[in-house]
């Protein structure tokens, strides 16, 4: 791409946010820092020093253990030695315990070993230690789960069948998620994330706020609250939290209830469109991320990863977008963490 083809899809990438939200565009500096960060022939861009953001990190030890997730390399260790090298060899500034399949329903059962590896690695770091796990509602719905489908029943018209499915539903939902963050509460953690919320729906997004405010307003332990994607789906459509529709948020109005609901930390996602560049989906996400952090009270830790926040879906994400999208969500966002 031409310089002049690198800041029209900027341009375009930030418009088509402000559009989409109803939130202010990038301005002139921010579009050309942007522009110039992507046109720079150097492999990896940083931010300025004095700048540097905090890390947070959902899956844990995937990166290493597994073969397959997160770009694994199938380390032949443990998962309490890999949290080890990430706080002593890669110098990470916060690490997470959580199982391979990260979903409540299936990991409660085995939440025992887990609290193991939770208590061991309490006695052997000292970075703080979140517990992760998604809500993932839609385990609950058949055939995986109890309940039946909104996906089946929606497609056939039984829209309040959907609904009430999604209602009781998302009471167990709820209650599997306070009782697996209050086992970890007595294991020692640090503090919970709560990740890829929403992925189903504003049903997955109001257990997510109730069981984040159960646990802020009875226990000290801070909770991060970290998205699935930009907009939240409203499959069920009517679901309210203290006042307000959850179908259709943004990631700066997602904020505003999870700051409500108590959270420590947001974690705001932008999804990919994978038909546009690289420089495009950056602008977009870092326009939708700058409307949270002008109005947050709480630190805003932006997702940037494979398929969201600008970096692509590939197996190995490439250095210098990963190295340019987070620093334009340092520098030009404000995001106060990645």
């Amino acid at each position: 791409m031409t310089p002049d083809e690198v800041r029209r899809d900027v341009l375009e990438g930030s418009a088509a946010a402000a559009a989409k939200a109803k939130i202010p565009a990038l301005d002139e500096n921010e579009c050309e820092y942007i522009v110039d960060m992507m046109c720079s022939p150097s492999r990896i861009w940083g931010v300025e020093r004095g700048h540097e953001a905090v890390m947070s990190k959902d899956g844990g030890t995937n990166t290493l253990i597994s073969s397959r997730l997160s770009c694994g390399v199938a380390a032949p260790i443990g998962r309490e030695a890999a949290v080890r090298l990430f706080e002593t060899a890669f110098a990470f500034d916060t690490m997470e315990v959580g199982h391979l399949d990260y979903s409540v329903k299936p990991s409660k059962f085995i939440v025992s070993v887990k609290q193991e590896h939770m208590e061991l690695l309490q006695h052997t770091t000292i970075l703080p230690l979140f517990y992760g796990f998604m809500p993932n509602l839609g385990l609950y719905y058949q055939p995986d789960g109890s309940y039946p489908n909104p996906s089946d029943l929606l497609p056939m018209g039984k829209i309040e069948e959907a609904r009430r499915a999604q209602e009781e539903a998302l009471e167990v939902c709820q209650a599997d998620v306070m009782w697996q963050s209050k086992m970890m509460i007595g294991t020692g953690a640090d503090a919970l994330n709560y990740d890829t919320v929403a992925s189903t729906g504003d049903a997955e997004f109001l257990a997510a706020l109730r069981a984040t405010e159960e646990i802020t307003s009875t226990t000290d332990l801070p909770v991060q609250v970290s998205m699935a994607s930009e907009m939240v789906l409203g499959f069920h459509g009517q679901l309210e939290y203290r006042g307000t529709r959850l179908a259709g948020l943004w990631p700066h109005q997602q904020m505003k209830l999870a700051e409500a609901a108590g959270a420590s930390i947001f974690g705001p996602v932008v999804n990919n469109n994978s038909r546009k560049s690289c420089a495009w989906n950056i602008a977009r996400a870092v326009t939708f991320v700058k409307a949270c952090t002008t109005d947050a009270k709480i630190p805003i830790h932006a997702n940037v990863g494979g398929g969201v926040g600008g970096v692509p879906m590939c197996e190995v994400s490439p250095l210098d977008i990963v190295t340019r999208a987070s620093a334009a969500m340092i520098e030009v966002g404000k995001a106060d963490g990645l």
